[in-house]
């Protein structure tokens, strides 16, 4: 049955677990929206890493057989906080992997069409109301796949896991957003620029112009499923994560200048590039 709970709040997990004694655990719950959360890093942090590092204890803490967390194309080499906060919360499980009985993988993965947040959603509504379709930027591209094979990458990903992995997903070809628009403006029966405008927006503060998957320092392995490969797991040492994150964890509930905490989040994620 469904049940609601706050993910930063570590007793209302533990009644959870505690009742329900997961085998396996999905975890998705997270702030996703870049140009929001560079604007309120301290949210981001308090859901995506501190929340992450509450139900991967409680996991550990009652025997959760297997813990899959839910990554992102922007957790590599992140230009905003949203990626950042994924990465550190990659970190976590490949660490806490290293003491616990719970294996604790992470599954990296591109953008959803039709999910919530999604472009294409957004373009069809746009173009309902005669335009002007919106693009952020001319050269713009992301990687793409459909709601049900997502579903299913990340659930057969979780069957293979044994500890540590972090699997990325085959994304397939990067998809450049303006022929997106374009052709989903003909699919609807008009004509690009004719019709229904394209207006170019500008990047929002921390967007990139394409997405990565992998990192440099990764290396990529095939797995037996054609669609999804393994990176070479990072060494992460848990004592330090651990004194890392709670110096973080001061940062955030006591300081109010955001510069300052996504200085230190840098600290943590060498890779990651503030935005300017």
């Amino acid at each position: 049955m469904p049940v609601v709970a706050n993910i930063r709040e570590m007793d209302r997990l533990k009644e959870i677990f505690d009742e329900y004694r997961p085998n396996i655990v999905f975890h998705a719950a997270a702030h996703k929206h870049v140009p929001l959360m560079e604007n309120n890093p301290e949210e981001a942090i308090k859901n995506n890493v501190f929340g992450t590092w509450n139900v991967a204890h409680c996991a550990d803490m009652y025997n959760t057989d297997r813990f899959v967390l839910i990554s992102t194309d922007k957790a590599v080499n992140p230009t905003n906080v949203m990626g950042a906060t994924k990465r550190i919360a990659e970190m976590i499980i490949q660490a806490l992997d290293t003491k616990s009985k719970t294996e604790f993988v992470a599954v990296r993965f591109g953008n959803v069409l039709g999910s919530n947040g999604s472009v294409i959603p957004l373009f069809k509504k746009q173009i309902e109301q005669g335009g002007p379709v919106t693009v952020t930027h001319p050269d713009v591209t992301r990687f793409f796949m459909t709601i049900p094979e997502a579903v299913q990458l990340v659930i057969q990903a979780g069957a293979m896991a044994e500890g540590g992995e972090i699997f990325v997903l085959d994304m397939g070809e990067p998809v450049k957003i303006l022929d997106l628009a374009k052709n989903l403006i003909r699919l609807s029966g008009f004509e690009p620029y004719e019709d229904i405008d394209i207006e170019i927006t500008g990047l929002r503060p921390g967007e990139k112009l394409y997405e990565e998957l992998l990192l440099n320092e990764e290396g990529l392995e095939a797995t037996k499923h054609n669609k999804i490969y393994i990176a070479k797991p990072l060494h992460i040492d848990y004592e330090l994560l651990e004194r890392e994150l709670e110096i973080l964890k001061q940062k955030v509930y006591k300081s109010s200048d955001s510069n300052e905490i996504k200085e230190y989040v840098k600290v943590l994620v060498p890779t990651y590039k503030m935005a300017q």
